[in-house]
């Protein structure tokens, strides 16, 4: 398969990167980190392709994908992560979140979907965090909300072009990001944990890749509680 990732130099699509690259197929590794880059190449020269982009250049990204033709699956796993101090409270942050997490996803959508065929599948990495109204997430787990109800949206305007759309919802990850985090991740799974859960789930055409289960699981569950039951949980959880 001919596969391009986004944010490939480090976490979970890094991880994603090199086992399908290990596994035979052809992987385009984007990122901003040109060095980062250029180690996934060493590993798989003949396998892995690499590709400065920084999602939050609209010029550059468009021209950039646009040259993308012959793709199987794209996985959109660019994102960052920032939590809301309520005392300092500051849109700035939240325009710092969606511009990756959210514009920077949909220009790469606006870039590729023209030469998507039938049969590629476009794979969303979003996260568990959407589901309940954690402390401080304001701007992360709404971001990944919006992705969710975008990539559902386009799973019915792209069914009759016959291609897929998968949203991943990921728990806690053993990922830079996550290491910057000053508080408990129940249930955290390695980042080889998460790579063999997405490849498992695109394979078998999951429409949401939700890992580990019993901790999606217990959230989906939650977040079909009363809404001031939901913000109880997480008060206590906070």
């Amino acid at each position: 398969m001919n596969i391009l990732i986004t944010g490939a130099t480090s976490g979970i699509g890094k991880q994603v990167a090199l086992d399908y690259a290990a596994a035979g197929h052809h992987v385009v590794a984007c990122g901003r980190n040109q060095e980062s880059l250029a180690a996934l190449v060493a590993q798989f020269p003949n396998n892995i392709a690499g590709q400065q982009l920084d999602v939050t250049d609209v010029e550059a990204t468009q021209n950039v994908l646009k040259t993308y033709l012959d793709l199987d699956v794209v996985i959109l796993s660019a994102g960052v992560c920032e939590y809301v101090d309520i005392e300092t409270f500051s849109t700035a942050m939240f325009e710092r979140v969606y511009e990756v997490n959210i514009f920077g996803t949909l220009r790469c959508v606006e870039a590729l979907l023209p030469n998507l065929r039938r049969g590629a599948k476009l794979v969303f990495v979003g996260s568990t965090a959407r589901l309940l109204p954690f402390t401080r997430a304001e701007a992360y787990g709404s971001s990944k909300a919006a992705l969710q109800y975008i990539a559902r949206s386009l799973q019915v305007d792209l069914a009759d072009r016959g291609i897929r759309v998968q949203t991943v919802s990921p728990g806690f990850v053993e990922t830079p990001m996550t290491d910057a985090n000053d508080f408990e991740m129940p249930m955290r799974v390695s980042v080889e944990f998460a790579s063999k859960a997405i490849r498992q789930g695109i394979k078998a055409n999951r429409t949401d890749i939700t890992f580990p289960r019993v901790f999606g699981w217990f959230l989906k569950i939650l977040s079909r509680l009363p809404q001031s039951w939901q913000v109880a949980v997480s008060k206590r959880i906070a």
